[in-house]
């Protein structure tokens, strides 16, 4: 057996190890802050973009309206919807006194339709601190407003990233999304308590407005689909800045994808977001995702090997022996720890994954990065995307 692929294992396994027990299990332990006082709740304005939504606001907006909080609005963007949301704005919400909307007729050559209605959000707010959701997210509990404003009492935050898992369906395919959300979740949170946020997610985001118009909002970016919330937040979120919000009661529930071809289409607009992070995050992002495929994959081979050799009735060698009796137990505890850790988050978040499949779970994800990663080297004609 090669010592070289040994080594290779153990290296994979060792970088796995350092993020599972230095950076994720900062998201698994962290202590939140519950800072709050009838003196220190500045008004916040909830901003929802929504396209054809009607179905999904009829239920959203009494939510919304009903949050426990002393001063806020709820600003509803309706982008050109025709499936009569804004009849239903204009003549049907008269008794939730919270919300307001504003219609965007038409589309603009040169932003893209999401990013434009945010912007013109942002310039007609009625507070100086903006809380996003989507239409097909439900907030967990009338606490939720509270629970993420509170995190901006701490010293110096402009920016709270929430998680917003999916809802539970039957099936294969909903089990692989609630999965790759709780760890992609797993990933952003835990880098930004470790002083290194790189992204946030737009169903459960707050920052304040004054950081939108002092970094130019969206113009870097602005011909991009999507990015409106993980490029705004790499290119202006730092350590000093952000702050996480674990409370269960900030979670923003939203509607799974139900036909792979809906989902391959929603992966493939974050896949061309991702290309235009920062190149730090990137390499950041190649050498966890590599690292994690790659201990599974060269486990593997390390396996077929020492089939071969039982079969065929070879014998180790004393270096291979000692390189595989470390290789394994470096990975039997990376399993354990990955278990135990991530198992803990998803507990924490909302329980979004049953721990006991965590093991199962951690397999599945290897599987669907190492697919993913082999999809992103194959070039294929462009396509234009939206955004709804």
């Amino acid at each position: 057996m090669s010592i070289a692929l040994l080594i290779l294992w153990l290296l994979m396994v060792s970088i796995q190890l350092i993020f599972i027990l230095f950076v994720y299990s900062r998201t698994a332990f962290h202590r939140q802050s519950h800072r709050s006082s009838s003196d220190s709740q500045p008004g916040v304005s909830i901003v929802v973009c929504a396209r054809n939504e009607l179905e999904n606001l009829t239920e959203l907006l009494p939510l919304l309206n009903d949050q426990q909080y002393p001063d806020f609005e709820v600003l509803i963007m309706d982008d050109r919807s025709t499936d009569g949301t804004r009849s239903f704005l204009e003549n049907d919400i008269g008794n939730l006194n919270h919300v307001r909307f504003i219609r965007i007729d038409k589309e603009h050559e040169h932003v893209t339709p999401k990013k434009y209605a945010l912007t013109i959000a942002l310039k007609k707010v009625r507070y100086p601190t903006v809380l996003l959701t989507d239409a097909d997210c439900r907030p967990a509990s009338t606490n939720w407003l509270a629970g993420m404003s509170n995190c901006f009492n701490n010293p110096g935050k402009e920016i709270v990233l929430g998680f917003s898992p999916y809802e539970y369906r039957p099936g294969f395919l909903n089990l692989l999304i609630r999965s790759e959300t709780l760890f992609t979740a797993v990933q952003y949170i835990s880098l930004a308590l470790a002083g290194r946020p790189y992204m946030g997610v737009g169903r459960n985001l707050a920052y304040r407005t004054q950081l939108f118009f002092a970094n130019r909002g969206f113009y870097s970016h602005i011909n991009v689909v999507g990015g409106d919330d993980d490029l705004f937040m790499n290119e202006v979120a730092t350590g000093r800045n952000t702050a996480v919000c674990l409370d269960p009661d900030t979670v923003t529930w939203s509607k799974p994808k139900e036909t792979w071809a809906e989902w391959r289409l929603q992966k493939q607009r974050h896949l061309n977001v991702g290309k235009y992070y920062k190149p730090g995050h990137k390499f950041r992002l190649a050498v966890l995702t590599g690292s994690y495929v790659l201990s599974w994959l060269l486990a593997l081979i390390v396996g077929l090997v020492v089939l071969g050799y039982e079969l065929r009735h070879r014998s180790f060698t004393g270096n291979e022996w000692l390189f595989l009796q470390l290789g394994t137990g470096a990975f039997v505890f990376r399993l354990l720890a990955f278990w135990g850790i991530v198992g803990r988050i998803s507990y924490r978040l909302g329980q979004t994954i049953h721990w006991a499949i965590m093991p199962f779970i951690d397999l599945l994800l290897a599987i669907y990065y190492g697919l993913m990663g082999m999809k992103t080297l194959v070039t294929k004609r462009k396509k234009r995307l939206y955004w709804k």
